[in-house]
């Protein structure tokens, strides 16, 4: 039988034989291509999807939306943004209901890197659209893009 591809680059087709899982073992997968620094592994059924997505510390999505409605499962760390104008703080156990195409942003806080389950109905893959129509990259919390990440204090005092 041929492969059945996904509506996800990168994910994983449950089914034909496989029924189990090691989600963190997964191959990592972008889940926000052009505004969110989440990633992870991804597994597809036949009409839903789950993620085991990681979001780094002080980073995470700039408002966008998706066809598909999703709930977020916090695992560690805390998610802060809004859902449909409404402001959201979700910590490690907090369930976070998203409706199809509700404008959201979802950041991971300065403290701890986030782990969550991504759960998505299959009219759409993981990756939704930035609300602004860019894909010009995430959202970075002060001190967290990019350019403060490259230098650590310990080649700064080197120099």
């Amino acid at each position: 039988m041929a492969k059945q591809k996904t509506k996800t680059a990168g994910a994983i087709r449950a089914g034909n034989g496989k029924y189990h899982f090691r989600m963190a073992g997964l191959r990592q997968v972008p889940a926000g291509t052009g505004y969110s620094t989440s990633r992870g592994g991804v597994v597809e059924g036949a009409r839903m999807l789950v993620g085991f997505i990681h979001k780094p510390r002080g980073t995470g999505s700039r408002m966008h939306s998706h066809p598909n409605e999703q709930f977020n499962y916090v695992v560690k760390g805390t998610l802060k943004g809004s859902v449909n104008g409404k402001r959201v703080v979700a910590p490690a156990g907090t369930l976070i209901y998203i409706p199809a195409n509700a404008p959201h942003t979802l950041v991971s806080t300065p403290g701890e890197d986030v782990i969550f389950l991504a759960l998505k109905d299959l009219s759409h893959g993981i990756i939704g659209k930035a609300v602004d129509g860019t894909m010009a990259g995430p959202h970075y919390e002060p001190g967290f893009g990019p350019k403060s990440r490259r230098k650590t204090p310990r080649r700064a005092a080197r120099r």
